[in-house]
């Protein structure tokens, strides 16, 4: 066979292959995520990822980069493309709003995790109950404050505070141990900006203003991985007990020396399988519950082993 028929041939063939693998994907979803830097927003990722190939689906993500407006834009991007379903782990709740409402005017539905959508237009949450999750660390924070700590701490906050869930967290949390009657006093709320590094500056600069801090709790993966560097880099592993929410490595570490206590964990891939699983059984008709709630663990040194391979 001559050089140029074989390589007409074969040009045929790949042609022929790449339409079939166009043409494979029977719908195609959009996930639109807050950032690519948490290890939280990642899990979110692969489990939807994995869902969305077990279903021969395309899956596309959009990372927002802790910029909100770019997630209307996106989901606006997504409608002009006619996806065939949305899936978002929303910044502002309330600013996003009008974007889902024109998805689902556009036929298009969209499927919230981690954060719920006030009266939104989405057509199912999936997710934590955050603000009972964070009574649920509260209340084990003020047993823990009554068994070792003699009933008194002074207790430093390191948040997100343009996170509605993340804000959810910290006012369940504070329910819970003003609701304990406990001689807990509350210092200053630092705001890490759900960066790892400004969570970390912003955690040193708590606890060199409050030198008499002996608690600390973190109200989500960056704001945790932060206070958790801070805390170590002063030197106060000896005499600041740290609580927060999704593990890492370095939060394990932490459990196993002692001086976090205890961390709310999360199940950020079965979240976006569950998304995911979601909008396959819309595009078939099906319905599904509005809610669907994936329960969280309050993770210690008793029950950290089962988790130990997941940060290696």
């Amino acid at each position: 066979m001559r050089p140029f028929k074989l390589l007409f041939r074969c040009a045929a063939v790949l042609a022929i292959c790449s339409t079939a693998m166009g043409s494979a994907f029977a719908d195609t979803f959009a996930l639109v995520n807050i950032n690519q830097q948490a290890l939280f927003f990642n899990q979110i990722n692969e489990g939807a990822q994995k869902a969305a190939d077990a279903a021969g689906a395309k899956l596309v993500i959009f990372n927002a980069n802790n910029v909100p407006s770019a997630q209307n834009d996106a989901i606006e991007n997504y409608i002009t493309q006619k996806v065939d379903g949305i899936i978002l782990v929303a910044i502002d709740v309330n600013g996003v709003k009008p974007a889902i409402t024109a998805a689902k005017a556009a036929g298009i539905p969209v499927i919230a995790i981690d954060a719920q959508i006030p009266d939104g237009d989405n057509v199912a949450f999936i997710g934590v109950d955050n603000a009972k999750a964070g009574e649920d660390i509260g209340k084990f924070y003020a047993d823990y404050v009554k068994s070792e700590m003699g009933g008194s701490a002074k207790i430093g906050i390191v948040g997100a505070l343009n996170s509605f869930i993340q804000n959810q967290r910290l006012d369940g949390f504070k329910k819970a141990v003003t609701d304990s009657g406990l001689a807990i006093t509350f210092l200053d709320t630092v705001d890490g900006q759900n960066v790892q590094e400004t969570a970390m500056s912003a955690s040193e600069n708590l606890m060199t203003a409050n030198p008499d801090m002996t608690t600390l709790y973190a109200t989500g993966e960056p704001a945790l991985l932060g206070a958790v560097s801070a805390v170590t880099s002063q030197g106060r592993t000896g005499d600041v007990k740290v609580f927060g929410w999704d593990l890492t490595k370095q939060v394990i570490q932490g459990i196993d020396d002692g001086w976090v206590v205890a961390v709310v964990q999360q199940d950020p891939a079965g979240e976006g399988k569950a998304a995911v699983e979601a909008l396959v059984k819309l595009k078939k008709g099906e319905t599904v519950e509005p809610i669907i709630n994936i329960p969280v663990t309050i993770v210690t040194k008793d029950n950290v082993e089962q988790y130990r391979a997941m940060f290696q």
